[in-house]
């Protein structure tokens, strides 16, 4: 999903010297958990092996991240499942907005351009009534 590409940051302090390399990894773990604490996003995408590293109980917060820097051109494509009946538009644009501002809080980079895909809708989970319950009050009837 990641170019190989380590992205050094420009040092306020030139006084120290050295240089400040973060690697695309990281950025998306930044991006992951901005993006999936937006309210109305039920999960990022995740591909096989980070939804088997998930059943052993390890969280992967870069899933439906993909990054591309295109000559210092940070490009964020993001791919989540919405809940049933939020605003699509809405939760969009408080993804981006989100995303955009823990990237430049964290790392004092800009991003160029947020893409959000919702790749589904996961409706509300029906609780479904007890069969104990049901076939009891039944029998009392009689």
């Amino acid at each position: 999903m990641t170019e190989n590409k380590n992205l050094v940051l420009d040092s306020q302090n030139q006084a120290v010297g050295g240089e400040i390399v973060v690697a695309p990894e990281v950025l998306e773990v930044i991006v992951g958990i901005a993006a999936s604490k937006v309210d109305g996003v039920y999960a990022m995408r995740g591909t096989l092996a980070s939804n088997v590293t998930e059943l052993f109980g390890i969280s992967v917060h870069d899933k439906g991240v993909s990054l591309k820097n295109d000559e210092g051109a940070i490009k964020i494509d993001l791919y989540c499942y919405l809940d049933y009946g939020v605003s699509v538009p809405k939760v969009a644009i408080d993804m981006q907005e989100k995303v955009k501002q823990q990237v430049l809080y964290m790392t004092d980079l800009e991003v160029s351009e947020v893409n959000v895909h919702v790749v589904g809708v996961v409706p509300e989970k029906i609780t479904l009534p007890d069969l104990d319950e049901l076939f009891d009050t039944e029998d009392e009837e009689k």
